[in-house]
């Protein structure tokens, strides 16, 4: 069981009040602004208006997404991070990010988009399994930490080899299109149907990764002395892995991808858990709704006419920073 000191909790309640509060700003964007009482009248309401239509069937959803996908980017990096013992490590880094997306994007070619309104997050989510299997066979169950990011360096190239192969291959200029804006990363457009497609493999792998934060603690003191203290390395890897892959991979599959949030998010909270991975589990999956919720709102507030993609915004937030650490690595190599 994680202790929380008193800094991580009043931290912990705070996340949770901006998680609050940028959820009913998100349920106000859009091409026409809300007040509060609307929201929350419409909210309850069953009424067939059209601002009920628009709260519950095209903003709410795109809300309870923001939620899920950022709990699950913020904490992956917070586990993968942990494990490695690398600040600069994220979750794309063991391919399952490249996978779910050319699942995707071979949805997109094969035309199954036209036939099955779903056939696009369950393309991502059978590229995520894919990735998962591959990673096994490649590294292998007893294998090194360097074992496992090689094998998901090759995977990752692999995935976007085909994927590029995919672009070029599309029967016409619009289908690429397309494709190319879906893979920026957005949450326009989404509905229930992806908010249930997703919410349970989702809910697992969370579920898994937040069962690591002792082992991950016992990590930081070394792989010898957590064996000593009963934890099994192989399964805590493992953990992790499918933890990460279930995860990422259905946010992905609905979301397109969305990069720096599993980079950033731990670095910026990791002095507030005092650099306790265990600590720092529960706070990057809060830290990770928030800077979603507040990407999206961003990407509705500043677009004038269409719509400015998540990954972008969230891709220019996190470039700088991870430019800040490469730097900061550096200067203390010297």
């Amino acid at each position: 069981m994680i202790k929380f000191d008193r800094k991580a909790l009043l931290w912990s309640v705070l996340l949770i009040f901006l998680i609050f509060v940028l959820s009913l700003l998100s349920l106000s964007q859009g091409p026409t602004f809300l007040p509060l009482d609307t929201i929350i009248s419409s909210l309850y309401s069953q009424a067939n208006t059209s601002t009920n239509i628009i709260i519950q069937e095209i903003r709410l959803p795109r809300t309870l997404l923001s939620i899920m996908i950022g709990a699950a980017l913020g904490l992956s990096g917070a586990a993968l991070q942990g494990y490695l013992r690398n600040p600069l490590a994220e979750p794309g880094i063991i391919g399952v990010s490249g996978c779910a997306a050319l699942g995707a994007v071979i949805v997109f070619y094969s035309g199954l988009t036209s036939i099955i309104s779903i056939a696009l997050p369950l393309g991502g989510m059978a590229g995520a399994a894919i990735s998962v299997l591959l990673l096994g066979l490649l590294a292998g169950y007893k294998s090194s930490v360097m074992t496992i990011i090689l094998a998901g360096v090759a995977i990752t190239s692999l995935a976007g080899s085909l994927t590029s192969l995919v672009l070029s291959l599309a029967p016409n200029p619009f289908a690429t299109f397309e494709i190319f804006f879906w893979l920026l990363g957005s949450l326009a457009d989404r509905s229930f149907e992806h908010v249930k497609l997703i919410v349970f493999p989702l809910v697992i792998g969370i579920g898994l990764l937040l069962t690591t934060g002792r082992a991950l603690d016992a990590l930081t003191l070394g792989e010898d002395v957590a064996s000593s203290l009963g934890f099994n390395l192989q399964r805590i890897k493992w953990t992790i892995v499918i933890g990460i892959s279930l995860a990422v991979g259905v946010a992905v599959s609905v979301s397109g991808i969305i990069g720096f949030v599993g980079l950033v998010v731990p670095h910026l909270l990791r002095p507030i858990a005092d650099f306790r991975p265990g600590i720092l589990l529960p706070l990057s999956m809060l830290g990770g709704i928030n800077l979603t919720l507040a990407a999206d709102i961003l990407v509705r507030v500043v677009s004038q006419g269409p719509e400015l993609k998540l990954g972008v915004v969230t891709a220019l937030i996190g470039s700088p920073f991870f430019l800040y650490l490469v730097i900061k690595s550096r200067s203390k190599l010297q």
